[in-house]
């Protein structure tokens, strides 16, 4: 699958759940409360224009709505009904643009801060991503997001890869299409080298728990992804036996008290552009 191909399946993903999103994002509201306090702490006055990538049903507008009531607020989303969503409850108080994080459809120096919650571990290259939220940044603009890092519902992806080595051949690539998100070595690298000023980078764990896997499998459908199982297999029986399988594997290994845990490692990124001070 080409990277274009890639982005349009995350795009219909997030599209076609984005009236079940808000009730599954458990994890994700969790993030926005936490990026809101960060943007909170480091903006030292009130930004004039505020753009938020991947603006989802639109919490974290909402949020920056609150905290700064007079700003010009922007959100982003790369699947159109997300945008709808955002657009329907903030109604004048923001303007929606459907579109993809990796190209901006914003001029240079558009925006004195620039937010993102829960998208990042999404873009194909996250230094392009990243570039672009230099390139609209104004000088001095503020920088911060928040994203799932590698570690992020690790249990699974273990348990999903035991039970396909137990069924599969020696050189069965379908374990090399698992989603690898990035880790916080990475994420420091790609800002280093594009040069924001006064980069700091910090990974939280957040845990969720479910009555069972079918359950944590449905809370990840339930908000547009799609489960590494379903995405390589292809469907029929042989799908099935190996999901059933995971299910098994997780069960056994990870299951306390009727719960099932799922981590998410959250990397936070709070950076500046380089010029007058904000």
């Amino acid at each position: 699958m080409n990277r274009g191909d890639d982005r349009k399946r995350i795009g219909r993903g997030f599209h076609r759940q984005a009236g079940e999103y808000d009730q599954h994002a458990v994890v994700q509201k969790r993030v926005v409360a936490n990026l809101s306090r960060l943007v909170k702490t480091h903006c030292s006055q009130a930004p004039q224009r505020t753009l938020d990538i991947g603006c989802g049903t639109g919490g974290m507008l909402s949020s920056l709505y609150k905290l700064y009531p007079h700003t010009q607020l922007c959100g982003l989303d790369l699947a159109f009904n997300m945008a709808l969503r955002s657009a329907t409850r903030l109604g004048p108080a923001a303007m929606l643009v459907n579109g993809d994080a990796e190209c901006l459809p914003f001029g240079d120096a558009s925006f004195d801060l620039v937010v993102s919650a829960s998208t990042f571990q999404w873009v194909q290259r996250l230094d392009n991503s990243f570039q672009e939220c230099l390139r609209v940044l104004t000088p001095g603009g503020l920088f911060c997001a928040a994203f799932f890092g590698g570690k992020t519902l690790w249990e699974l992806q273990e348990c999903y890869r035991e039970a396909l080595a137990s069924r599969s051949r020696d050189n069965d690539n379908r374990s090399g299409r698992l989603q690898r998100f990035k880790g916080i070595a990475d994420v420091r690298s790609v800002l280093d080298s594009l040069g924001f000023s006064q980069a700091v980078v910090a990974t939280e764990t957040e845990m969720d728990y479910h009555p069972d896997v079918p359950a944590l499998l449905r809370s990840i459908k339930g908000i547009g992804a799609t489960t590494p199982a379903r995405t390589d297999s292809g469907g029929g029986l042989g799908w099935r036996g190996l999901l059933n399988d995971m299910v098994a594997i997780y069960r056994s290994r990870f299951q306390r008290n009727g719960m099932v845990p799922a981590t998410y490692e959250v990397i936070y990124i709070i950076a500046r552009k380089s010029g007058a001070d904000k």
